[in-house]
This record gives C-alpha cells, structure tokens and sequence, in this order.
C-alpha cells in the first residue's frame, strides 16, 4: 500500500437499475395559482354591485309627476243651495302595478291612476305618516279606490303642516275623524291616510276617488262635510252596496179599461101622460 495515494472511487452502474430520475415539477397556470385570489375578487364585485344597485333604487323616485294640477276653481253655487265640495279630476284608471314599479302621473294630486295591490304597500295602514315617513301614492290610491279619504300636506317653505304644531293638529283631525258616511266602517279600518306630498299647488288637499278639494288651510270641518257628502259614492270598488235612489210617490190609479168601456145607464122612466080635458062647448050666441 502506497502511502499518500487516493483511492479511486468505484465507478457508477451505467443501466437504469438502482437509480432514480430528478424531474422538475410541471409549471401552473396563472389561473391555477391566483384561483382563490380570483374568487375572492369576483364574490367582492357581486357584493359591490348589489349595493350599487340598492342605492339606485334607493335614490330614484319612485313615482314622477308630469304637471302640478291646477285647476279653476267652481263657480259659486246659487243662492240658498248646497255647495258641491270639491273638484272632479280625469279619470286615469285604476291600473294595479307590481312594488317597486315606477309609475308617472299624469295630474298630482293624483286621485286615480295605477297603484299597488300588496299586503302593507296598498292599500297602506290608515294614520298619520309624518314628514320623514315613506307614503307613495301606489300605495294609498288603492284606499282611494276602496272608498277611503286621503289628507295630503305639504311641506314646502313657509307651510306649516310640517311643524310640531301642524303635526298636532293632524293627529288630532285624525283621532276625531267620524264612521264612512255609507258602509258605516270606523275611522281606521281604510282611512283616513294623513301623508305628506310636495308636488301640488295648495298646502292641503283632501282626495276621494277622483274628487279633489284643494285647501289653504286646515279646515277639518270643511273635509270632514267633503267626506260625509262624497265618500264612497265615486270609488270602483264598493265594500258594502250602494244607496239606491228612493222611488217616487205612486199616483191613485185609473178606472180599467173594462169599466171605462161601459157607460152607466140610468133606467128609463116612462113620463106621466095628463089626461086630455074635454073641450068646453062654445056660448050660443043670444039673438039680435
């Protein structure tokens, strides 16, 4: 043995046996590495276009309104009658819509025209609603279109139904508000609703079905004497029946034709004959 030599390593086996294969790892998709990413990023879009198109229907008007109605005001009645309250408005149908459609009217005030027909938004839970409370028209023309009254107000500069005072008051208008003036149903079963509603041309307006009583003030003893004289006598859908007009007095009958066709004829009484005197026998004349 040589001191100080290397030893020279056994050669390696040149077959396949006894060794192994390095293989490099097959390279992902950009997809496949960022797929949770991905996921994550998509659920966040979804998320924030629901919100975006909540705040859109949130924002958007629910209804538009193409003209203020402004009509003239009636001629005033003749002396000594009973003056008609109110003014006639066009009749725009009475068309129900799904909630949440936009619906544009044609006249505001409307009082007639599409409306909901769904539990809670039409018709809606007669009361006051105050300046901040949600009251559409889709909702309370169906309690138009069942008889009841609707009190609008409005609160525009310088108007007063929207101060604690002018809230009082139509808390108070609504406590005393009397039974309908046909079907008898009490004050809180389809009316009265007591709403605010900005795009007309009066601070108040009291509304029947397709009757409108324009007011500069709140005058409950005028609406409640528009209610008793009007209330469901215009509205399509009757929730008890009509008055029917009372007949007229019925005349003393004629004679039938069978005894008018015959006469009444008195019996024949033979007239008296007087005996024919006897003639009276002529003087004789004396002699000359």
């Amino acid at each position: 043995m040589n001191i100080g030599s290397r030893r020279t390593p056994p050669p390696r086996p040149t077959g396949r046996t006894g060794t192994r294969s390095f293989r490099s790892a097959p390279q992902q998709s950009f997809l496949e590495r960022n797929r949770g990413r991905l996921l994550w990023g998509v659920a966040g879009l979804a998320v924030l276009a629901m919100a975006g198109i909540a705040f859109v229907n949130a924002t958007s008007p629910a209804y538009a309104c193409s003209s203020e109605w402004n009509p003239p005001l009636p001629a005033s009645p003749a002396p000594g009658a009973t003056p008609r309250l109110g003014i006639v408005q066009t009749d725009t149908g009475q068309q129900h819509v799904a909630v949440g459609s936009f619906v544009k009217y044609a006249l505001c005030p409307p009082a007639t025209g599409k409306h909901n027909n769904a539990t809670g938004e039409g018709p809606i839970k007669a009361g006051v609603y105050g300046p901040d409370d949600q009251a559409l028209p889709q909702g309370w023309l169906h309690n138009l279109e069942h008889g009841g009254l609707v009190l609008l107000y409005r609160c525009s500069s310088g108007d007063t139904a929207c101060t604690d005072t002018g809230q009082a008051a139509l808390r108070q208008f609504n406590a005393s508000f009397p039974n309908s003036p046909i079907c008898n149903r009490p004050a809180g079963s389809i009316g009265p609703v007591v709403a605010r509603f900005d795009q007309m041309k009066w601070p108040y307006a009291a509304l029947i079905w397709g009757v409108v009583l324009p007011l500069n003030s709140l005058d409950t003893a005028q609406i409640t004497a528009f209610f008793e004289q009007q209330g469901e006598r215009t509205n399509p859908e009757a929730l008890c029946a009509k008055p029917t007009a009372t007949p007229g007095p019925t005349g003393t009958p004629p004679p039938s034709a069978a005894a008018s066709a015959t006469p009444s004829v008195a019996p024949t009484v033979a007239p008296t004959v007087a005996p024919t005197p006897a003639p009276t026998a002529s003087p004789t004349p004396g002699a000359s």
